[in-house]
């Protein structure tokens, strides 16, 4: 018998690759509990809160952590590594690797921080930080953008960021989360709060008069769909029990942040509105994926929920909060819901839809924040108040989250069907000083940019299709004549291409190559309309659909404008 047999019989029934560290196993058994006396901490779907315990414990995933929890979750290594690398938030390094600087500040590069001068911030910061000490990155919006330019420091985010007031930041190391006050339960329950749902839940209010409600109120998705809301609760009672009920709050789309406003300023309402959808349903357990941009209100809501289970409002545990980890696409149901499930959030092939097959393979209701924050209000004053607050032909209200060349911008709740002309004048004080409008976008990176001479469209789903856009989650971004489209393109494309799940090769491939096709001194016409058919009738879903509206906007509406800022334009 040769020596190679002999060693090869020794290691068989051995895992392959490098060894586990006893002590790293010890370690992890300390930071998240013995998995051997609670068999539930090796749950796949706890996959990535545990590595967001250990980027927190450690700020980074050292190689030799994640073999200990591969180990303690009893997973393949390749499953660990995989899930580590596919989020932003998650810095693994590997062996033989100098982990990163304790401390990292993210410069937001989103286009309304863009318009800011986020990049000439994001340079001067690079070159006046210790890059022993801090590490500086870019970072995709962080749904502050009517507070441009945004930089987060650790866990503390600095608005209208300048270089000294985020260095002073980095010298008192005040990393954490920044104060939110926000509308506790008993201050909720004096106005009437979680009465809606105290009487769904005795009978008076049933499930069919709740849905007509909805459906007389117009009330649809407001995460950017549109989906009648109604219709979503009636396909997912129609699929045998257990159900659940997911929460998107991970409103990545640059441009928006309404939800985060509602989040901050009345949680209670959303979760009332969050818990009446899960009743409609007969959920098992409700489930909210909260961004992880947003580290206060993770608090916020970890009290809330723990006020509520106080108060017997919800059994303990039936309400689960859970944190993403910095990938936009996980704003699309079926990668959220692989997020959800501890696995990297890559849309799903449909059929079956998440109505039929959701999380845990169970049908499942997925809200987004605003929509079910309505329901409570919809049901005190009517779903023909809600209906009737429109303009234009259009029903119900809209909350805009502006940003831009505008004097005010912020969260603005305007009738559905406003024009952008009135929402500036009534609602913003107009465009900011010295700018003249040229265009806008009506739904953040992936709705399209629409010139001035369209700004008197009404703004609400289905009246923006025709000219190539759509309004989405109502994310205005307001451009004007000081601004170089050929830029403004760039960065959206830019955008798309780093938030690509990688999954399907015409997002993968068409977004860099159209980010290319942008970079280069003359536009071809032709090769960047030949990308885009393929990008929107190939992708799996909405990211590499919609990644090339921006630049098929500008090549419609604004030739003039590109030639004048010295862009040849060819075909």
């Amino acid at each position: 018998m040769t020596e190679s047999t002999v060693t090869s019989k020794r290691r068989r029934g051995r895992p392959r690759g490098r060894e586990l560290a006893p002590v790293a196993l010890a370690a992890l058994r300390l930071l998240l509990g013995d998995e051997r006396e609670r068999p539930e901490l090796r749950r796949r779907d706890l996959l990535i809160e545990h590595l967001h315990a250990i980027q927190d414990a450690h700020g980074h995933l050292s190689m030799v952590e994640l073999r200990a929890l591969a180990a303690y979750m009893n997973l393949p290594m390749a499953a660990i590594y995989e899930t580590a690398t596919f989020y932003a938030h998650f810095d693994v390094v590997h062996d033989g690797e100098a982990p990163p600087p304790e401390v990292t500040v993210r410069v937001c590069d989103s286009l309304s921080c863009q318009l800011a001068g986020a990049e000439a911030l994001r340079e001067r910061l690079a070159a006046g930080l210790d890059p022993e000490a801090v590490r500086v990155v870019r970072a995709p919006c962080m749904g502050r953008c009517d507070s441009a330019p945004v930089v987060e420091v650790g866990h503390h985010h600095v608005l209208y960021a300048t270089p000294e007031g985020v260095e002073a930041v980095v010298d008192t190391g005040h990393t954490h989360p920044e104060a939110i006050l926000w509308q506790r339960l008993a201050d909720y329950r004096a106005t009437g709060g979680y009465a809606l749902l105290t009487r769904c839940r005795a009978g008076e209010v049933g499930v069919e008069a709740l849905l007509d409600g909805l459906e007389r109120a117009g009330l649809r998705g407001l995460g950017g769909a549109g989906f009648p809301t109604f219709r979503k609760w009636q396909a997912v009672r129609a699929e045998p029990a257990p159900r659940y009920a997911v929460i998107n709050a991970d409103e990545g789309e640059p441009g928006t942040f309404k939800d985060r406003v509602y989040l901050e300023r009345e949680p209670h309402r959303f979760l009332e509105g969050a818990l009446v959808s899960a009743w409609a349903v007969e959920a098992s357990a409700l489930y909210i994926y909260l961004r992880d941009e947003y580290p206060g209100l993770r608090r916020v809501l970890a009290e809330a929920i723990a006020e509520l289970e106080a108060a017997c409002l919800v059994a303990p545990g039936f309400v689960v909060l859970r944190r993403g980890a910095g990938a936009y696409i996980c704003g699309e149901e079926s990668a959220l819901i692989e997020s959800l499930e501890g696995k990297p959030g890559k849309p799903r092939h449909r059929p079956p839809f998440v109505a039929q097959r959701g999380l845990f393979d169970r049908p499942t209701l997925v809200n987004n924040v605003e929509t079910v924050y309505w329901i409570p209000l919809i049901h005190e004053k009517g779903a023909d108040w809600f209906a009737s607050q429109g303009r234009h032909g259009r029903k119900g209200l809209r909350s805009f989250s502006v940003s831009g060349r505008v004097k005010r911008p912020g969260v603005h709740l305007a009738p559905a069907g406003i024009t952008l002309a009135e929402l500036l004048e009534e609602y913003c004080g107009g465009m900011a000083e010295g700018h003249r409008l040229v265009g806008y976008l009506p739904g953040g990176a992936s709705g399209g940019i629409l010139p001035a001479g369209k700004a008197d469209l009404p703004l609400d789903f289905d009246t923006l299709q025709e000219h190539g856009c759509f309004i989405g989650s109502a994310a205005i971004i307001v451009l004007s004549d000081r601004d170089d489209l050929r830029a403004v393109a760039a960065n959206l494309l830019a955008f798309f291409a780093d938030e690509s799940c990688g999954q399907c090769t015409p997002c993968r491939v068409g977004t860099e190559k159209m980010l290319t096709l942008l970079e280069r001194d003359e536009w071809d016409v032709e090769a960047l309309e030949r990308l885009a058919r393929v990008m929107m009738d190939a992708s799996i879903c909405g990211l590499g659909q919609a990644a090339p509206n921006p630049v098929l906007s500008l090549l419609r509406d604004f030739r003039g404008e590109l030639e004048a800022q010295n862009l040849i334009v060819k075909g």
